[in-house]
């Protein structure tokens, strides 16, 4: 196998640097929350078949899927394409699909969570094929998925148990600051509903007030928080109130029914059954009889296929010591140095193939976490430069470590 000459790598991403700002630019302009993603998928095909990726083709779910070579190693770099909605656009000081550009920094809706992982991913396939580091152990696979904002890692339950595409590992291009992630905590979604009975507003005491019954099951779904289990590597497990919902005969009546979503992310150790049984054993719960339930998805992706799932992202922890994190960090640091290792605080495509699958993954992506959701959202010119060269490296050196 070819001896990698670093510098060379940083010089070819380096001059792929404009390339690279224009096309994250583009998709940015191109829009889409979960869903809305065709244009997009469509220009990052576009993209990879004028970089001379040797297939390219868009999934059943509008994913866009690349392929470099053929060799039996497949290893994939997955970033998610959709992006949330802008909030209220006077938090924003510039438009957040035409953006803005200067020397360093790159500005729009989806540019740090998560476009510019996929643009580093696909320059990374580009920078392997022109410098000759694409050989007959490994395939470079780089997907531009779908529907993660909705429903995080139901793409890659489509294309693993729908379309039997199962790589050996997974990078996730998701922000990670420079550090290389191995792990986060999962989540569910909770949904508990109590029952009243509505009577004329004037006379309340003749019904019972499905609102007041939930706000004893909140106060205690607030102090379960406090209570939950702490990893020492993925940190605590957490419960919120997200929503909160009523119904009444009118707006002069007792509410006759309320019911609440729960955002609960799950650290090392917790199940999604013992998570609902917590709630289930609350006393105001016990008290008032609530229901306790997971949430289901389905939703019609843009292609005008119908999928699903049930609303439980499984947690995942890689060690350190697998091969797949060993290589990333070794690429790191014949690159830039000595990476930070650690976790990102939400979740990613990774729940699906890591969480469900048990398919080894990795996270190393432009951008930081805190970037995500946010006004005034930006991407760091370097970070594009700096994973694409990484991302170009990475597989050879996992395929030269399995040989040692």
């Amino acid at each position: 196998m070819t001896d990698i000459d670093y510098d060379k790598v940083k010089a070819a991403a380096e001059g792929y640097r404009a390339d690279m700002t224009a096309f994250l630019r583009a998709l940015i302009l191109n829009k889409g929350t979960s869903c809305q993603e065709e244009a997009k998928a469509k220009l990052i095909i576009a993209e990879m078949n004028k970089l001379g990726y040797d297939r390219t083709e868009i999934d059943g779910l509008g994913s866009a899927l690349g392929y470099l070579g053929n060799g039996p190693h497949l290893i994939c770099f997955d970033g998610h394409i959709d992006t949330v909605g802008v909030g209220n656009p006077d938090n924003w000081t510039f438009d957040p699909f035409e953006g803005y550009e200067d020397d360093v920094h790159i500005g729009g809706r989806g540019s740090s969570d998560q476009l510019g992982g996929v643009v580093s991913a696909v320059y990374g396939g580009k920078i392997a094929k022109d410098l000759g580091l694409l050989n007959d152990q490994y395939t470079y696979m780089v997907s531009g998925t779908v529907q993660e904002e909705d429903c995080d890692g139901l793409c890659w339950l489509y294309l693993i148990e729908e379309e039997g595409i199962k790589p050996e590992f997974i990078v996730s291009t998701e922000s990670t600051d420079h550090a290389v992630y191995r792990g986060h905590r999962g989540r569910m979604e909770i949904k508990v509903e109590v029952s009243g009975i509505s009577c004329h507003g004037s006379a309340p005491e003749r019904g019972e007030n499905a609102i007041y019954k939930m706000a004893e099951i909140l106060l205690d779904v607030r102090d379960l928080n406090a209570k939950l289990h702490v990893d020492p590597f993925l940190g605590k497990g957490t419960v919120t109130t997200s929503e909160i919902f009523s119904s009444s005969p009118s707006r002069c009546a007792v509410a006759d029914g309320c019911w609440i979503s729960l955002d609960r992310r799950l650290t090392a150790g917790e199940t999604w059954q013992g998570a609902i049984a917590e709630i289930e054993a609350l006393p105001s719960v016990k008290k008032f009889g609530a229901t306790v339930s997971m949430y289901d998805y389905k939703s019609k992706a843009w292609t005008g296929v119908e999928y699903g799932q049930e609303c439980f992202f499984p947690t995942w922890v890689n060690d350190e010591s697998d091969p797949h994190v060993q290589a990333t960090i070794e690429a790191h640091r014949k690159l830039f140095g000595e990476p930070k290792v650690d976790k990102w605080t939400f979740s990613t495509n990774l729940v699906a193939t890591a969480g469900r699958h048990g398919i080894p993954g990795v996270g190393f992506g432009p951008g930081m976490e805190e970037q995500a959701h946010s006004p005034n959202e930006i991407q760091w010119k370097d970070d594009l430069v700096q994973c694409a060269a990484l991302y170009s490296v990475l597989p050879s050196i996992y395929c030269q470590n399995l040989q040692h």
